[in-house]
């Protein structure tokens, strides 16, 4: 582990400063742009300009009609947007329909037999399972059946999946679906009380599990965190009635945890009982409630984004389509997890209401080895690819060669979750893609439903770093801290939101009617008692910049910006800089409280495999100021052996940052490397110690400030 310390910025590199708190400083060259391949554009669903005549801002909002049309409708709307009620807009009002008929049913005639989805277990000697589009609508009905009969549920009660990447997974969110039953899923890696409280705060009685998974080669225990919700949800005075347990292995049953009599139930011991029934698909009305999907709260109640069936699945499907262009006979693979609403818009309901095959994975992309990704693309042809930076970050970092290994074909790939920097771009375009796809980086967030901003893959040309312009139909805005407009092209950063509604767009957070409107509405309403829709501009949390081309640059959270003497830096900038060092595999910038500038920048990073980390930490320190300028200066640059890291991959910086400031890191043991904690705190604070720069004790606010780093309310 090394640091630097001497580089620091000294008072006159940040005294004089002309920028406010309201700009963030932006200081991000802008890339080449890389075009469509031709042979993809030739093929493109969206591959005529006029597609964007179509979805002209004077089109709105008449234009996502043409989404809601690419689905089967038991009754058309009678009204296309009902703003009456801003800001819980409703989209094709009067309509009827649902979810599961047009991602099971509708299939059936043309393309029963083909295969709906492809599941690849983990271990690598577990052949894929196939499912067909007849399988899967027999396997669909039966657990609706059972749903409905065995636990009692109907339209509009709520139930609740904690399961890993398994098909069981997939068929629970169908069956609940087809009843108008609410879903909602719980990751797999969240802990046992995360999917108590969102049980209680949805008041879901009926909890579906699994008793183990595989992960990393090991099969973990994983029915014994149901008893940990059900414990969690009664102290929020939940009584859950019934567990329904699938098993990873039929037959078998891996886990400590006891089965209670009258409470738990083997899926596969009741499914004799509904095998060959038949459900008819409840019909619902456009704007009724298809799923909840919980999102990161810095504090208090969770928060479920509430999503409705008619326009949540108009948006996906018609950004499926475009965006990532799928076509029926395609082999697509999102590899991401459906515990996150990637998983739901891009796994599951999008590209099934097209038709397509779509590829889960179990486990993780390393096993056994990093070239696993590729192996399974070669195996089973997959030509649509979509994952997020982080994986492609540590698949860059510890199998760079890998892909060439590989008889594997892409004609899109996407990017999704997080900013990708422009190197991990240009690696993911020339190593994983061969040069020969196009990519779709895209933005959006769990309350949006689905892409928010990206190029159409066969029209727009492609700009490493930037996710591209505002998705069809979206009116994008950037504003600053006082609600002025920030112009294309100034190089100034902002507050991104979005003006206009569209129909991916959650209904509200589920019984937080007045916490939604003060979470994404408040700051930016100069009228709470207007009904115009232009008066409602929807505020992501993002910083961003607009250049003049009119594509957009990410620039983060707006929690996650650091004041260093009133210059605000964007973290995913400073990343960014750090990892155009050849050496570094990841990066990390976290905020350090100090007596002169208020904050300070401290960096994390690994270095790729093999690698000698001398001096690593003075070319990271030097590429900053050389890409962003003297005042972001890194105080401490700590080359650490791993990040501290989600199940899902994803850095946590709340800790690290918690560990710059001598702070509590909090609850830690949910990690994928719980241990590299303990080793990170011991060497950072020891050296830290030794020079003197122990911080003094922190106020309750910072406190509060450290502990919600990385998070977004």
């Amino acid at each position: 582990m090394a640091d630097v310390t001497e580089n620091s910025p000294s008072a006159g590199e940040v005294g004089g400063t002309e920028s406010s708190e309201a700009q963030i400083a932006v200081h991000w060259r802008e890339e080449e742009y890389f075009e469509p391949p031709d042979a993809f554009a030739a093929q493109a669903n969206a591959s005529d300009p006029e597609i964007l005549e179509r979805f002209r801002e004077e089109r709105f909002p008449d234009s996502f009609v043409e989404y809601a049309e690419m689905l089967t409708w038991d009754r058309k709307w009678d009204t296309i947007l009902d703003t009456s009620n801003p800001p819980f807009f409703k989209w094709f009002v009067g309509g009827r329909l649902n979810a599961c008929t047009n991602c099971v049913d509708r299939h059936l005639e043309t393309r029963g037999e083909r295969n709906a989805l492809i599941w690849v277990p983990e271990p690598e000697d577990a052949e894929p399972v196939e499912i067909t589009y007849a399988d899967l609508h027999g396997r669909v009905n039966e657990f609706a059946a059972l749903i409905r009969d065995f636990a009692g549920l109907g339209t509009g009660d709520r139930i609740t999946f904690h399961l890993p990447m398994v098909p069981e997974l997939p068929v629970s969110m169908l069956a609940a679906a087809r009843l108008g039953v609410i879903h909602s899923e719980v990751f797999g890696g969240f802990s046992g009380t995360a999917c108590g409280q969102r049980m209680a705060d949805a008041k879901s009685t009926v909890l579906v599990t699994m008793d183990s998974y595989y992960r990393n080669g090991a099969l973990i225990d994983h029915k014994v965190k149901a008893d940990e919700a059900i414990e969690e949800a009664r102290k929020e005075g939940i009584e859950v009635e019934k567990v329904l347990v699938w098993r990873r292995i039929p037959g078998e049953y891996h886990s400590d945890s006891p089965m209670v009599e009258g409470r738990d139930f083997f899926v596969d011991d009741l499914m004799g009982d509904y095998s060959g029934r038949q459900v008819e698909p409840v019909s619902l009305a456009a704007e009724d409630t298809l799923f909840l999907m919980y999102t990161s709260g810095t504090t208090g109640r969770p928060k479920g984004a509430q999503h409705p069936v008619g326009g949540y699945l108009s948006y996906v499907t018609g950004t499926s389509r475009y965006y990532q262009d799928i076509h029926p006979d395609d082999t697509y693979w999102c590899f991401a997890d459906i515990g996150w609403i990637t998983g739901h818009s891009y796994i599951v309901y999008g590209p099934l209401a097209l038709g397509t095959t779509s590829v889960m994975y179990e486990g993780v992309p390393t096993f056994p080895d990093p070239g696993r990704p590729w192996r399974i693309a070669e195996k089973l042809g997959v030509n649509i690819f979509h994952t997020a930076p982080t994986t492609i970050r540590m698949l860059r970092k510890v199998g760079p060669d890998e892909p060439a290994k590989y008889d594997y074909h892409f004609k899109t790939m996407t990017t999704v979750g997080e900013p990708i920097e422009p190197d991990v771009w240009r690696w993911y375009y020339h190593f994983v893609g061969k040069g020969k796809a196009a990519i779709t980086d895209t933005w959006w967030m769990t309350e949006t439903g689905g892409f928010l901003g990206s190029t159409l893959p066969g029209l727009q040309p492609m700009k490493p770093g930037s996710c591209g312009p505002a998705a069809l139909g979206i009116q994008l805005v950037i504003y600053d801290e006082n609600g002025q407009e920030i112009p294309r092209g100034s190089g100034k950063a902002g507050y991104i939101c979005v003006r206009n509604p569209w129909p991916g767009r959650m209904l509200t957070v589920w019984g937080q009617d007045q916490r939604f409107i003060d979470t994404y509405y408040a700051k930016f309403n100069q009228d709470p008692n207007s009904k115009d829709w232009r008066d409602w501009p929807f505020m992501c949390g993002d910083g961003a910049v607009e250049a003049s081309d009119g594509y957009f640059r990410i620039l983060g959270r707006i929690d996650d910006v650091i004041n260093v003497a009133g210059h605000r830096l964007g973290t995913k900038e400073l990343e960014s800089a750090a990892i155009t060092v050849d050496e570094v595999a990841e990066a990390a910038a976290v905020p350090v409280v100090d007596e002169i500038r208020g904050k300070i920048v401290e960096m994390y990073v690994s270095v790729k495999p093999g690698v000698d980390p001398a001096g690593v930490d003075r070319k990271v320190s030097d590429a900053i100021v050389k890409e962003i300028g003297a005042i972001a200066r890194p105080k401490n640059v700590w080359i650490v052996t791993d990040m501290p890291k989600t199940r899902s991959g994803k850095i946590m910086r709340r800790v690290i940052a918690a560990v710059s400031n001598f702070a509590d890191t909090g609850d830690v043991t949910t990690l994928a490397n719980p241990e590299i904690v303990e080793e990170i705190r011991h060497e950072v604070q020891s050296a830290k110690m030794a020079k003197g720069e122990v911080p003094r004790e922190l106020t309750d606010a910072e406190k509060q400030e450290i502990a919600a780093y990385g998070h977004a309310e």
